[in-house]
């Protein structure tokens, strides 16, 4: 007797990998200074310890991402809320990366949330981020300031990857949102939507075929026209801008770049934009240490990691 054949189970289709993480850390000023008072983490996003180069005032806090960047599905998320008075610098010791797409363009996507307390400091000062050719990827900012806080960050951004002569494909997509609130009112929204070599890529009024492009946040100041200055908040007068111009002009070594600085709603903003990913860090750097002692009242101290 013929027994039937019977079919071989279908096997469903594997998922795609993911690896999403996020990492929510409260900073605390107590008698013992700015303390790390909860750190919760899923997944390889954390901190280990904070340090505390420039007194127990301020903690350097350091973010580890062991996987190095971000595939097609990965969404990282990072919080940091900071208590009155609390002072933190954060910053990366690598560059973040996000790779290039899986063939259904699945997002790869990174969001952070600042939240300052009155009297609150925050530094975010991380490494670059490089956008893979191929990559879909965006990237979102939120900072929240309560009365009397002050932020200074910056992102410098790599589209494609200019020193290995890969650009930023036209399959490439990039997205970049950073909104910033003052006492729950929007005051400075910026957006950067990048899809391959075209549109804003290549135009004038655009990145004019340039891949490195980087934005630095620092505030907020009162200008030379405000009728008054609340007690504790930083004046930037219009020497200072110019200094800062003065700093940023190119020096005749290397490729030309192009720098803008402005001050918006007490926000002063610089930009960056030409060929070099660590030309515009080094920039940044030197606005920051000129920058620092202005808004917080501290000489700018670098973190050990920008040295290894």
């Amino acid at each position: 007797m013929n027994m039937p054949v019977k079919e071989p189970a279908s096997v469903p289709p594997a998922e795609p990998s993911r690896w999403n993480a996020s990492l929510a850390l409260g900073i605390s000023r107590t008698a013992r200074g700015s303390v790390l008072k909860s750190n919760v983490h899923h997944g390889p996003l954390y901190v280990q310890k904070p340090f505390y180069p420039e007194g127990r005032e301020l903690a350097h806090v350091y973010l580890l991402h062991p996987p190095g960047g971000m595939v097609s599905g990965d969404t990282l998320a990072i919080s940091a809320s900071l208590g009155p008075a609390a002072s933190a610098l954060i910053t990366t010791p690598g560059a973040g990366r996000a790779y290039k797409a899986r063939a259904d363009k699945t997002l790869q996507r990174q969001t952070l949330r600042f939240e300052l307390a009155e009297q609150a400091t925050l530094e975010w000062l991380p490494l670059e981020s490089i956008i893979y050719p191929g990559a879909n990827t965006r990237l979102d900012t939120d900072v929240y300031l309560s009365a009397g806080a002050s932020y200074i960050g910056w992102d410098v951004t790599s589209l494609g990857l200019p020193a290995s002569s890969q650009p930023f494909s036209a399959d490439s997509s990039f997205t970049q949102n950073l909104n910033l609130f003052r006492d729950g009112r929007l005051v400075l929204r910026e957006r950067l939507v990048v899809d391959g070599q075209q549109g804003l890529y290549a135009a004038m009024t655009g990145l004019q075929s340039m891949p490195i492009s980087g934005m630095m946040v620092a505030g907020p100041f009162l200008s030379d026209g405000s009728p008054d200055q609340p007690d504790g908040q930083a004046l930037l007068t219009e020497e200072h801008i110019q200094q800062l111009r003065e700093l940023l002009q190119p020096d005749g070594s290397g490729k030309a770049y192009l720098t803008g600085v402005t001050l918006n709603h007490d926000f002063l903003i610089i930009r960056y934009l030409g060929h070099c990913s660590e030309q515009g860090r080094s920039l940044f750097t030197r606005c920051w240490q000129e920058i620092r002692p202005l808004l917080t009242g501290r000489n700018a101290c670098a973190p050990r990691i920008w040295a290894t």
